[in-house]
């Protein structure tokens, strides 16, 4: 449990809106808003201020803060990594390390948009060896041919969340390593919500309590708005067996399988639609509304990811981090699973020398323990990792818990047609739609877009 000392409200209440809209060095709005298929804490990752930083002796030329143009590649780099600022921070000490082991130049840059400088500077051959970035966009990469397959070990496999390994595959093939996780989550006002709710129906009667005393205004929040937001309505959906996409015979998604009428997800969805019945789900609550009203301590419960905890503890409220309840009859609602990896480029300058760097050096604790320091506190993929930081991180323990057997984010392109129209569904079913038929016109539409 999260202890913390009360603080000034306005700011506080600012700071917390600004973990759940995209501000802090982590964190941005989640695909279903964005209506891309980067993962819920990418955008932010990679607006970083540009500039570039050598590992070895000579320094890179940095560019204008203010620029969004890619780094530019020294000549004389022998193995060079793009990264946002943090993560890119948090690598210098290994890029130079293995330079000194290996004997060669190394050097870390820093990208203001890693996944449209990388396939932009891919085009002409003047790309990075490395890249670091989320898995979702492995799809692309494989289909415009910009990376290049990772021969992971099968022992060095299993050091990692398998969920984590699973994100890396596109087609069955591994396409890189993976360093850290995220997922929703349940976080709760433990002056409001001292107890872990064994089940959803719990959750909500216990919040129209408190808001039947006038202790809350509302029983649970989740960001909804008048669009929707598919992201945080997947656990709902995905509950019974649902989701959105079938898998094909390598256990990849198949964009030739939209499963988002079928009876799993309608079951799901009903679910959905009778949170909203007892106001445990609102259209006219997103993900600004929501925030505000955790941070005044009007709200007892809200779905929400590893974003939210430093606007939660400015604010000064004492909250826990537990998976998200299943329902009385078994429903089990399971959160995307995000995966942040280390991708190798198709046309790396020293294929070798990249491998070796991906396959010895991010397998490490000590890797992944700096990375999990310095860019975002989130969860590490190596199991070793992360066992050492969930024993002095609640928070992060509480979201490795929900996150255990959570489907990775589908790492295919047609997700891109999934967002928006996804989303809308959601929010109409909410509002009140007939479920069956609203998914059955969100199943034409998407398999329309996908063509």
């Amino acid at each position: 449990m999260k202890r913390t000392t009360r603080a000034v409200a306005v700011s506080a209440a600012a700071a917390l809106l600004l973990s759940a809209c995209g501000g802090g060095s982590n964190t941005t709005e989640t695909p279903s808003s964005t209506g891309d298929t980067a993962s819920a804490g990418d955008a932010a990752e990679n607006t970083a201020e540009d500039s570039a930083a050598e590992t070895d002796v000579e320094a890179a030329p940095a560019d204008d803060a203010e620029s969004t143009e890619a780094p530019v590649r020294d000549a004389n780099a022998e193995l060079v990594i793009w990264a946002d600022n943090d993560r890119a921070e948090a690598l210098k000490e290994f890029a130079k390390q293995f330079g000194d082991e290996y004997g060669i130049t190394t050097q870390v840059q820093v990208s203001t948009d890693v996944r449209a400088q990388f396939s932009q500077a891919h085009t002409v051959g003047q790309g990075p060896d490395i890249i670091v970035g989320a898995h979702d966009w492995l799809g692309e990469f494989v289909q415009n041919g910009s990376v290049a397959p990772v021969p992971l070990a099968d022992d060095v496999q299993a050091q990692f969340v398998p969920e984590s390994i699973e994100a890396t595959k596109f087609d069955g093939q591994i396409y890189g390593v993976p360093y850290a996780t995220e997922n929703l989550a349940l976080m709760r006002n433990t002056d409001l919500a001292p107890n872990v709710p064994a089940t959803m129906e719990e959750l909500v009667a216990h919040g129209a309590e408190l808001v039947e005393a006038g202790d809350a205004d509302a029983p649970m929040g989740a960001p909804v708005g008048l669009v929707g937001d598919a992201y945080h309505a997947f656990p709902w959906l995905d509950a019974y067996g649902g989701g959105i996409f079938g898998q094909n015979a390598d256990g990849g998604w198949d964009a030739s399988k939209v499963i988002i009428d079928s009876p799993e997800t309608i079951k799901g969805a009903e679910k959905m639609a009778w949170l909203a019945e007892e106001k445990a789900l609102n259209v006219n609550m997103d993900g600004t509304a929501m925030a505000a009203m955790f941070a005044e301590g009007r709200l007892p419960y809200m779905i929400t990811g590893p974003w939210s905890t430093t606007g939660a503890a400015e604010a000064g409220i004492n909250y826990a981090i537990s998976p998200i309840p299943e329902f009385q009859d078994g429903g089990k609602p399971l959160p995307f699973l995000g995966v942040q990896m280390f991708y190798v480029s198709s046309d790396a300058k020293n294929p070798a020398m990249a491998q070796e760097f991906v396959n010895q050096y991010v397998p490490s604790a000590d890797l992944q323990m700096a990375m999990y320091e310095n860019a975002g506190e989130r969860a590490p993929a190596l199991l070793e990792a992360l066992e050492e930081v969930s024993a002095k991180d609640e928070d992060l323990a509480g979201f490795s818990e929900a996150g255990k057997g959570a489907p990775p984010m589908p790492n295919i392109p047609q997700m891109a047609s999934v967002w928006q129209p996804l989303g809308q569904a959601t929010a109409d079913i909410i509002g009140g739609d007939d479920v069956e038929s609203r998914l059955k016109d969100a199943q034409k539409e998407i398999v329309a877009n996908i063509g």
